[in-house]
């Protein structure tokens, strides 16, 4: 069996020293947790982001195209169509045409989508709350790091 050669072939010590691993390891761990408090209220969690960013950004009456929902959330727009599709079929979201715009969607909250958001929400920040407490002042300086990853 050949070992590998760590030293020639990675820059880090270890993986504790590599931010992509830390990254992936943490990303993991807050996500298990978000997961499982949304599982609570039969969410997952691309549901939940979906949902909460569609009542986020139409929150003013503003519409948005599911292109520009996808691109805000960072995800795939077709996954995004999938998921906005499973909503809706649920009964949390609307998703209409504009005439002359036929294969654009624009989707929007029901009652039932607000209501439901207001519900998971709490959950979430919750979870963040719990999770994130460990860095206590260093919180705001983690959230700059992560704007500025995100750009």
């Amino acid at each position: 069996m050949k070992k590998v050669a760590w030293k020639e072939v990675s820059q880090f010590e270890g993986p504790d020293k590599s931010p992509g691993f830390l990254l992936w390891q943490v990303s993991t761990g807050w996500r298990r947790k978000i997961e499982a408090v949304l599982s609570t209220i039969g969410l997952t969690h691309p549901q939940f982001v979906l949902l909460a960013s569609v009542g986020w950004l139409t929150r003013n009456q503003v519409e948005i195209s599911q292109v520009e929902l996808a691109r805000h959330c960072g995800t795939d727009i077709t996954m995004t169509s999938q998921v906005l599709r499973s909503l809706e079929k649920k009964g949390f979201v609307e998703r209409k045409q504009k005439k002359g715009d036929e294969r654009s969607k624009y989707p929007k909250l029901t009652k039932k989508g607000a209501e439901l958001v207001e519900k998971a929400l709490p959950l979430v920040e919750a979870v963040d709350h719990n999770f994130f407490d460990t860095l206590g002042h260093d919180l705001s300086k983690c959230i700059e790091i992560l704007q500025k990853l995100s750009e």
